[in-house]
């Protein structure tokens, strides 16, 4: 449905008393400007309606003209919100005709049914939008959402140039087809280009965090056999940066198109790109790809949708995100073609399992053919343990060091298995198992405060305690690094530190001063590449080489103990992956396995082949496949 159609159908359906004045396509919605906004809302159903008949989000913003006075607003809205929300911010932009109200208890400004939201638009004017303030102070969401305020101008202009090209009309696509880029038969810089005759769309697009080389550390965007700018979309399934780590080189080359993705991911994002500059400056002694212009440049063209929403991203390509359970945000992608001509979900990282941190990944779809899936975990004796043991084998160990006077140094990534070990030595706390202070260090404790702004998208127990202002994260037992040197000199603790594979970062210190005490431990939680320098000390080498503080490299013996306690992935392991694969309804007719090691893929493909007869294949990175 081209926009004459959109529009000639809103003037069809809504009363000519409401007065509207304009109809504008921005981004994934359709705005309508009406004089008589009162009259709108009274009409119980007119939204229903319209959604129904243009299947497009609708916006409903009252005349510029008719706005009431920003700060007469600003009052009355105060009076039409309860105390009990505790407003932080009200910001008034006018490019949008929009009120930002940042509030602790976003429901009480909403007000059942949203009796208040249309309580404000009907007196002041504006249209409200509601931002949760974190219970956590984070540097992070007060920067983003200062930028896109103070950007609204730019952005609106980007907005309503995507909306117009996404609604016209173009001929029907005979063909689909997967180009791969990087992340087959591997883990890292994980890409996928997805082309019909009219859209090409880039699924991911993120760097091997554990080198630096070119030529194995960025995704093979050449094989696209495109220039950035002509993409036409980027999705993005979650915020680790062998998933997002290469997206702003798109814009330092002159992409200028959309990056869809949850709102957590698009904050933790921005978060660990920063970080990622920062690491490659001091630490890796190479130029990095990009610079923060870029990354501002990627947020400004950055369009979040929630799951299970439908979208369409393209004249021909429908966009569809459902829960990952890997991390905060995390998102399977679905991709409805051309109106059935070809659906497809690309897995991302996923947990088919119990994680404290999230939900279990989705498993259900409308249609589905072709299905990529991760195989991070696909070997054969890739069995995760129980997380009760893994759980129970974490505490004992701590306490067992700790209780002998060492510290416990365990390497995290700053966004996911930092917050699942947090909530578990939380537990313990509590329950009086672990009294011994936990040192927070690198982006872990901003990493922790922006999964408080968004509790909805964590597992429904923790999200409860959120909502209601027990926040694990913010436990009392947590501190925060503000002193290394002290913290290397001072007693028994527990110190849980970035990077998770020992790639850079203020592990590399900790690391440098506590290996030769035989009475430390370090204990590994998550995956190690077999590139990285965290795997060759898993694998039990006690000699490693390490950077001085004035940049030489020296070897270093490693004396303490080194443990790997298995079960807090947020991937899926060999049991869980099966799984996934008998229980995914509908059965798809074709399965790609990327996203591990090579022998891995060979062997999950070959066993999901064996057990329900679909056709599987584990294919290689610049393979291109037809997909129909």
């Amino acid at each position: 449905m081209d926009f004459k159609e959109i529009e000639q159908k809103i003037r069809e359906i809504v009363p000519e008393q409401c007065g509207i004045t304009n109809i504008e396509a921005e981004g994934l919605d359709v705005v309508i400007y009406l004089k008589n906004v009162k009259l709108f809302y009274d009409s119980e159903y007119l939204i229903k309606r319209l959604s129904g008949s243009i299947r497009k989000r609708i916006i409903v913003r009252v005349e510029s003209n008719l706005l009431m006075e920003p700060e007469k607003a600003e009052t009355k809205i105060r009076e039409l919100i309860p105390v009990e929300a505790e407003v932080h911010k009200i910001r008034f932009d006018p490019i949008f005709s929009e009120v930002w109200i940042e509030s602790v208890k976003p429901g009480l400004v909403i007000g059942k049914k949203g009796i208040t939201l249309r309580s404000i638009i009907e007196t002041v004017g504006w249209t409200p939008k509601i931002l949760r303030v974190p219970t956590m102070k984070s540097e992070t969401i007060e920067g983003i959402r200062s930028s896109l305020f103070k950007e609204s101008k730019k952005r609106k202009k980007f907005l309503e140039k995507l909306g117009k090209s996404i609604c016209k009309n173009v001929e029907k696509s005979e063909w689909v087809k997967a180009t791969a880029l990087g992340g087959f038969k591997e883990v890292g810089r994980s890409s996928v280009l997805i082309q019909t005759q009219n859209t090409n769309v880039l699924i991911d697009c993120g760097i091997n965090p554990v080198v630096f080389e070119g030529s194995k550390a960025f995704p093979y965007l050449k094989s696209m056999n495109l220039e950035p700018s002509d993409l036409d979309a980027v999705i993005l399934s979650h915020t680790h940066l062998d998933h997002t780590g290469f997206v702003p080189y798109l814009y330092a080359y002159g992409y200028r198109g959309p990056v869809y993705c949850t709102e957590p991911t698009r904050d933790l994002m921005i978060m660990l790109q920063r970080d990622y500059l920062n690491i490659v400056n001091r630490y890796a002694g190479v130029t990095a790809p990009y610079a923060v212009k870029d990354i501002h440049e990627e947020l400004l063209h950055t369009v979040t949708i929630g799951y299970n929403e439908v979208v369409d991203i393209s004249p021909d390509v429908k966009l569809t995100f459902y829960n990952a359970g890997h991390v905060l945000g995390s998102s399977m992608i679905h991709l409805h073609i051309d109106n059935g001509l070809h659906n497809l979900v690309y897995t991302g990282d996923f947990k088919f399992g119990f994680t404290r941190l999230c939900n279990n990944a989705n498993n259900l779809f409308p249609r589905v053919e072709s299905l990529f899936m991760e195989s991070t975990y696909g070997g054969k004796l890739d069995v995760l343990p129980d997380r009760r043991e893994t759980d129970e084998k974490l505490i004992s160990v701590i306490k067992e060091v700790t209780d002998n006077g060492g510290k416990v140094l365990i390497p995290a990534f700053a966004v996911g298995r930092s917050q699942e070990v947090m909530l578990v030595l939380e537990d313990a706390f509590q329950r009086g198992e672990l009294k011994v202070p936990v040192y927070l260090d690198g982006m872990i404790l901003e990493a922790s405060a922006v999964h408080t702004a968004y509790p909805e998208y964590l597992r429904n127990t923790l999200k409860r305690k959120v909502l209601s202002n027990q926040s694990p994260f913010e436990c009392e037992i947590f501190e925060i690094a503000s002193d290394r040197q002290a913290i290397i000199d001072g007693g028994p603790c527990v110190i849980i530190s970035t990077s998770g594979m020992l790639s850079g970062g203020p592990i590399m210190e900790y690391l440098r001063q506590l290996s030769d005490d035989p009475k430390n431990l370090m204990v590994f939680i998550g995956y190690q590449s077999p590139l990285s320098l965290g795997h060759k000390i898993q694998r039990g080498e006690k000699e490693i080489p390490l950077l001085t503080k004035d940049g030489r490299s020296e070897m270093v013996k490693l004396n303490m103990r080194v443990e790997t306690v298995e079960g807090f992935s947020g991937h899926s392991g060999r049991r869980q992956l099966m799984a996934f694969v008998h229980n995914i309804s509908p059965k798809p007719e074709r399965i790609f396995v990327m996203h591990g090691d090579e022998k891995k893929c060979l062997d999950l493909s070959q066993s999901i082949k064996n057990t329900l007869k679909v056709e599987a294949q584990s294919p290689m990175n610049m393979d291109t496949i037809r997909l129909r």
